[in-house]
């Protein structure tokens, strides 16, 4: 971590991208290689999936209990896509980044501008691009789980997904995957050292000059 020992306030590193793009994959990487980075755990109203624990990788809740959790306020940012409902819940992120922790977001478009909206000075926005859509066509079909309906889906959310791109503060194009892991670490790093997240730097300059 930049300048270690100094306070500073906890940073949200949202991460998007067209499905298919290497988004989960990026998201596991950085969580492996940055102790001080953790994944913020959605709420959604999609089914689990083999191995996916709940309060894990999701809250998994019924349509009716999720939007009585928006009606109460009780989301940061939330949203549909693909016909199901995602949210994050406010409290658990606010505290982290009170307490200075940085906290990775694996949403879609409409939850950053709504994060952006809600938290426009701890939002740092990355989006990744595929290379070509025929290169993104064929990762989906190499999960070799989605039927052809479902694959068409993918691919039209895709192309209105990358409509938005300019919305982010960075853009990463993921040709090669370790290269991008590298450069929203870098992202990661700079974000972190910013003057104004780093709320104990006054008093680090007072007691440098006092001697």
């Amino acid at each position: 971590m930049s300048n270690e020992g100094i306070a500073r306030r906890g940073l949200c590193l949202v991460l998007a991208a067209a499905p298919g793009a290497g988004k989960t994959s990026v998201s596991r990487a950085l969580l492996a290689t940055e102790p001080a980075l953790s994944l913020s755990v959605s709420a959604t109203t999609r089914a689990p999936r083999p191995a996916e624990q709940e309060g894990v990788h999701y809250f998994f809740k019924t349509e009716a209990e999720f939007d009585a959790m928006a009606a109460r306020g009780e989301f940061l940012e939330h949203a549909r896509f693909l016909g199901r409902a995602y949210g994050t819940p406010r409290g658990p992120v606010e505290a982290a980044l009170a307490a200075g922790r940085d906290v990775l977001f694996d949403i879609e478009w409409q939850g950053h501008r709504q994060m952006k909206a809600a938290l426009p000075e701890d939002v740092v926005g990355v989006f990744l691009l595929p290379p070509s859509l025929p290169d993104l066509e064929a990762r989906l079909r190499g999960r070799g789980q989605d039927s052809e309906v479902e694959i068409a889906r993918r691919m039209a959310a895709a192309r209105e997904e990358i409509a938005h791109w300019d919305e982010f503060d960075h853009v990463v194009v993921n040709r090669d995957f370790d290269a991008t892991v590298a450069q929203v670490r870098a992202i990661l790093h700079a974000a972190r050292s910013e003057r104004r997240r780093q709320t104990g730097m006054s008093a680090f300059i007072a007691a440098l000059l006092a001697g």
